[in-house]
């Protein structure tokens, strides 16, 4: 007997959501899977997808996702168990704990509020708000230290500030912890009241000592070498932070170290030593016997407004040949927007695969695309997100993560990441040139995410480069761009300006944080409903097929005919449904 997956009207009735929930037990190194029903009911988002599946597959996969309130927001997917920053101090955190020249100075009374709560906080005074973690101290030290020691003029200190730390500092130094005291003046210098504490601190055990000893040259706004930074990283995670008293290292100086070099903005080695510090924490990338294979670097924090196409575009893509693994996170802060692994999950696939198991669904010629998450393939990296959030600022961590092969391929590979703030992209395509694929592209698109846009700039857009702006680079012959010395290879940069495509200039599609209003307007343009959603989708797969050089999309009129042919033949979601369905029964 047939059935539907599922079908969901939540104001009509509320229906089960099919999942996949695997457990990870560290001690006996096995997972266990559990069975319930998640039931839930939110804003009217009618859609269905059709698949073809035993009605006994069903209860099968009918599985619960505990944490999740309502499935079809992003903020559901923070995991409760995180404890809450306390707002004042992340907010704060927000202004300082930033570049050279992007600092914003406090006022006087933002400063005494801040240096307060933190007082308050500490004593064990604080009401009415969470208290102030060590992460959080040691992020907001760090930035004042740097910031003191290192930064430009326009963004050091403002009188306001030392003003406040002039009042509070006398009884800080009496309730702070000594690693603290450490970060806040390591070498005695700054605060004006002398302390031997600072000078004098070294840290508890090895791991910390060896991490204190790279933060006397981070807080002073220097750099570390490759194998400085990678000794630090493996030390030190994962982080066990849900464990009190069990990591190596206090968070707070772990959080000094992550925010300073990111504030000292990082050198190239640095972002290569965080690039490919775990590359084999469990074992080799398995080598999926594939002619061609994207990596789809997005920003692991989301997207909270815009529509997120990546997903879809795979699932185009892999129609005809051009394999896709993307990689991500169910939730990530500092946006806590939409992500893949939350779309695959609120429609029912298995976000719980391993590499292994992705390198089969790649291989499958009915799916040809596959879905890795951090927590199964980088797990040392994931046990970072809770402490990234009272960071509050995007650690070294976001640009690299993005710059993975989880799974490698028989055939030619390509890298494509997406970024925002100017003077990241060359980081990244070193990084890709670094992995040694065959093309890399870096892309602005809307929200620094990967999509590109249809819309028109508007003539009031922010300096700087312009949404829709590519970079990168792609090898003429089949050696690997940087494998071998005299290797030919093609650099270029282009502002895709999709009306001289042919696409009708429109407003992208918003989302603001509907989970499910994003597959809405994806699976519609995969069902083959024209209007924006599908001319990104289309946009999205032509561009990156002819930028890489993909075969057959030399002419970027037949790589956009390709697109469409894909998703008008329902090819494309026919791919989508299967995954959904596969990755469920798939073994390693």
């Amino acid at each position: 007997m047939k059935a539907l997956l599922y079908s969901v009207d939540p104001l009509i009735s509320p229906l089960p959501i099919a999942k996949t929930r695997v457990l990870w037990n560290p001690q006996n190194s096995f997972r266990i899977p559990i069975k319930r029903v998640d039931y839930w009911v939110g804003k009217r988002s009618c859609f269905a997808i059709n698949a073809v599946l035993d009605s006994a597959d069903i209860e099968e996969l009918r599985f619960q996702e505990p944490d999740i309130k309502n499935p079809a927001l992003s903020t559901s997917y923070r995991n409760s168990e995180f404890q809450k920053p306390n707002q004042t101090v992340l907010d704060a955190q927000t202004k300082v704990c930033t570049g050279p020249t992007q600092t914003k100075p406090l006022n006087e009374e933002q400063a005494f509020k801040v240096l307060d709560t933190i007082l308050r906080s500490v004593k064990g005074e604080l009401k009415d708000e969470e208290p102030v973690s060590k992460a959080q101290l040691g992020a907001f030290f760090t930035a004042m230290t740097i910031r003191a020691n290192a930064f430009p003029e326009p963004t050091q200190w403002s009188e306001g500030e030392r003003r406040a730390m002039n009042h509070y500092w006398p009884q800080l130094i009496r309730v702070l912890p000594e690693d603290i005291i450490f970060i806040a003046d390591p070498e005695g210098s700054i605060m004006g009241i002398g302390s031997s504490i600072g000078p004098q601190f070294v840290g508890n055990g090895t791991a910390e000592m060896r991490l204190v000893g790279a933060l006397r040259e981070v807080l002073a706004g220097g750099h570390l070498g490759y194998e400085e930074v990678q000794g630090v990283l493996k030390d030190v995670l994962p982080l066990k932070v849900e464990e009190m008293g069990s990591s190596s290292v206090s968070e707070s100086l772990f959080s000094a170290f992550m925010i300073g070099q990111r504030m000292n903005r990082e050198t190239d080695r640095e972002l290569k030593a965080y690039c490919l510090a775990f590359d084999d924490e469990l074992g080799p990338a398995p080598v999926a016997n594939v002619n061609s294979l994207t990596h789809y670097g997005e920003p692991y924090d989301g997207n909270t407004r815009y529509f997120r196409s990546t997903l879809f575009v795979a699932a185009v893509r892999s129609c005809y040949g051009e394999s896709c693994l993307l990689h991500g996170v169910d939730w990530m802060p500092p946006k806590g927007g939409i992500t893949e692994e939350q779309m695959l999950m609120f429609m029912g696939a298995n976000t719980y695969l391993i590499p292994s198991q992705a390198k089969k669904l790649l291989e499958d010629d009915e799916v040809g695309f596959a879905y890795v998450s951090q927590r199964e393939a980088r797990p040392s990296l994931y046990s970072l997100i809770g402490l990234r959030e009272h960071i509050k600022k995007r650690p070294p961590l976001a640009t690299t993560e993005k710059v993975q092969q989880i799974v490698r391929a028989r055939g030619k590979e390509a890298i494509v990441a997406g970024f925002y703030h100017e003077g990241y992209e060359e980081p990244l395509l070193m990084l890709m040139r670094r992995r040694g694929v065959h093309a890399g592209l870096v892309v602005k698109g809307e929200e620094g995410a990967l999509s590109m846009t249809t819309r028109l700039r508007s003539a009031n857009a922010s300096k700087g480069l312009p949404v829709n702006y590519c970079s990168g680079f792609r090898s003429v012959n089949l050696a690997p761009a940087c494998a071998v010395d005299g290797v030919s290879r093609e650099s270029f940069n282009i502002e895709v300006n999709a009306k001289d495509y042919g696409f009708a200039p429109t407003d992208t599609p918003r989302t603001d944080r509907s989970v499910a209003r994003n597959i809405e307007l994806g699976l519609a343009a995969l069902r083959g409903e024209k209007g924006p959603a599908y001319d990104r989708i289309v946009l999205n797969a032509g561009m990156v097929d002819h930028l890489l050089g993909s075969d057959g999309a030399q002419d970027i009129s037949a790589a956009f005919d390709r697109a469409r042919e894909a998703i008008d033949s329902g090819k494309a979601l026919r791919r989508l449904l299967n995954y959904i369905k596969i990755s469920n029964k798939v073994i390693s």
